[in-house]
């Protein structure tokens, strides 16, 4: 079968935040830019933070140089799927952000995502991929996002640099949750008061991998209001 491509998602808070009340997130979760990596930008982001949202080129500095430890045996108590469609990291950040939030976000159960997580929950990563390919929600849903952008939103057929990778505090441990590996990427310890500025560390190192390229952007996934 043909490799499946997806219409990228805009690296843009307002398109990300629609995308997330489409799926069935509450209002008072949204994206937010994240302005700046130094600790009094970081003191301007709403707390909570769930996640953290980065875009980044994909490069050969970058890709020749990882950082991390890969941890496939994780994927029981860390919920990770796989990404086997091109153009599709943004809907696969998006559903690491959420499904290892979802204690603290309360989904509605009208809408879709609370049942593509019930569906999914006891697959293995790769079983999840192939359901999301076959899922005609999430992609209509994806879609319809990608289109929301204020660029022109690339055809499907197009090849993207640039890479979409969660950030997550689950069980006490930053995890990069990046569909393209074998499982998440173990950055050490962290806390739900540190998180922002745990995550903020290993983005920064990300950027001295290439300190040439400024094609970085960083969302927080963070609740505004009680």
């Amino acid at each position: 079968m043909a490799e499946q491509r997806w219409v990228p998602l805009e690296s843009n808070p307002v398109v990300l935040t629609k995308y997330i009340h489409n799926l069935g997130s509450p209002d008072d979760w949204q994206f937010v830019d994240v302005y700046g990596l130094e600790d009094d930008l970081l003191m301007m982001v709403p707390r909570p933070v769930a996640a953290l949202m980065l875009l980044y080129p994909c490069t050969k500095k970058v890709e020749d140089n990882p950082i991390g430890t890969v941890s496939p045996d994780l994927t029981d108590s860390v919920y990770f799927i796989k990404q086997s469609i091109r153009n599709a990291c943004g809907t696969i950040a998006i559903v690491h952000a959420l499904a290892n939030n979802a204690n603290s976000i309360k989904f509605d159960a009208d809408k879709y995502f609370s049942k593509f997580i019930e569906e999914t929950k006891n697959m293995s990563p790769s079983e999840r991929a192939q359901f999301l390919e076959k899922d005609k929600n999430m992609g209509n849903i994806h879609e319809e996002s990608a289109m929301e952008g204020q660029t022109r939103a690339p055809s499907s057929e197009e090849s993207v640099n640039p890479h979409f990778v969660a950030f997550i505090n689950k069980n006490g441990k930053l995890f990069e949750m990046d569909g393209r590996k074998d499982g998440p990427i173990d950055h050490g310890k962290t806390t739900p008061d540190t998180f922002l500025s745990d995550a903020a560390k290993v983005v920064q190192q990300f950027m001295k991998r290439d300190p040439d390229e400024l094609n970085f952007n960083v969302m927080a996934l963070v609740k505004t209001k009680d």
